[in-house]
């Protein structure tokens, strides 16, 4: 027997994830009467950033930051930290009035039966809820990653994920390893070298393409060059590296071979934007060593095979989506738990359910917000006004 739906609650869309990609879908579809509804399972409005670690900044400029219908606050200034940012999502919120319902987690979307109406069950501990569409935006970044190194178990030192990190101040007088040499990785090395660790290595698998700080506006760029061949694009950015980027091959952090649109193309990762990270390396405060290859009770064992023993390892080794709970049962997922479809796009065995906010373009991920929220709030506007026999009909939450 199907469950019961919730007899008080029902909408025809549900935004899962008050995140920048959730609110700037609802914000639209508002636009378009669509009454939406933002299930968020946290306690407020843009939980994931707020976790984030105390000194974090945009990567992005205010204007390639801001959501659709609201700009970032001048007083925010040219590189947005990370409590202005969450205070510009609460604003954004209350800005369009949008219908938050906190502290309700999402456990799983199910397809409802056939001609009982809605199309969708968003089933939550306090029972289903019946919708007709259903938008995902838990994010890229929703459940830490650390790899299953052999020995990690056991490992005797203290090992955590760079979510859990929140300032350098715990690790003054520390021999720190920091795994990983993307944006968060080289930002927390070269933070904890400036703040009296007694010793910083970052541990590196494949040498990063860094772009200085105030190349930041090359996501125009990007955008200017995206008709442009690949190949023309990667020779473009590696002679843009050897100009502006010192080389410290003798450091240990050789130049990459790959171009960063290769990169972005193949594995989604984006260009680090460096802030201090390259004068740390050079002065010798922070010492790249080679990938890390397993863990032997208090030693760190490199691919080189040699043994470190540092006091903290900080894994800045990325994120899982996290998706399968909730869809992995409708085969709208890729082997490594990414949506098959985005944006406006979906899957032919599960019409009307979009994800927004699991692709990470070279562009910009918030402007990518606003790009998907409006090509969402389309989709779901046209096929709203699309005439049916089984439409059904629909009670505004209070």
């Amino acid at each position: 027997m199907p469950p019961t739906p919730q007899r008080d609650f029902s909408a025809p869309t549900i935004v899962i994830g008050a995140g920048p990609h959730g609110l700037a879908a609802a914000a639209l579809l508002k636009r378009f009467d669509v009454p939406t509804v933002i299930l968020e399972r946290s306690d407020r409005v843009g939980a994931s950033w707020a976790q984030r670690y105390d000194h974090l900044r945009l990567h992005t400029t205010p204007g390639t930051s801001k959501l659709p219908g609201l700009p970032v606050p001048r007083q925010a200034g040219p590189w947005v930290s990370r409590d202005d940012y969450v205070r510009y999502l609460e604003s954004y919120a209350a800005h369009h009035r949008l219908n938050v319902r906190l502290t309700t987690p999402v456990l799983r979307i199910q397809r409802a039966e056939p001609g009982s109406g809605p199309r969708w069950l968003v089933h939550t501990p306090d029972g289903p809820i019946p919708t007709d569409a259903v938008v995902v935006a838990t994010g890229r970044c929703h459940a830490p990653n650390v790899p299953h190194w052999p020995g990690r178990s056991a490992y005797t030192g203290t090992l955590l994920h760079s979510a859990r990190y929140r300032s350098p101040a715990p690790y003054r007088g520390q021999h720190v390893l920091v795994v990983g040499t993307g944006n968060s990785g080289t930002e927390i090395a070269a933070v904890l070298a400036g703040a009296g660790a007694a010793r910083v290595q970052i541990s590196v698998r494949t040498p990063p393409n860094i772009l200085p700080r105030a190349s930041a506006r090359w996501h125009a760029v990007g955008r200017l060059t995206e008709a442009l061949p690949l190949a023309w694009r990667d020779r473009s950015s590696l002679l843009t590296q050897r100009v502006a980027v010192p080389d410290l091959t003798s450091r240990g952090l050789p130049r990459p071979r790959t171009g960063l649109y290769t990169r972005n193309a193949r594995e989604g990762v984006n260009p680090v934007l460096d802030h201090g990270f390259v004068n740390a390396v050079r002065s010798g405060r922070v010492e790249p060593v080679p990938a890390v290859q397993a863990f032997d009770g208090p030693d760190v064992v490199l691919a080189d095979g040699t043994l470190l023993r540092p006091d903290t390892v900080i894994a800045a080794t990325g994120y899982r989506t996290n998706l399968h709970d909730l869809v992995g049962s409708l085969g709208v997922l890729d082997e490594d738990g990414l949506p098959l479809v985005a944006g406006a796009e979906t899957h032919p065995e599960a019409p009307r359910l979009y994800f927004a906010g699991y692709t990470n373009p070279l562009t910009g991920v918030l402007r990518q917000a606003g790009i998907e929220a409006r090509a969402i709030a389309h989709a779901v506007h046209r096929e709203k006004a699309r005439p049916t026999l089984l439409a059904p009909r629909w009670h505004a939450p209070s």
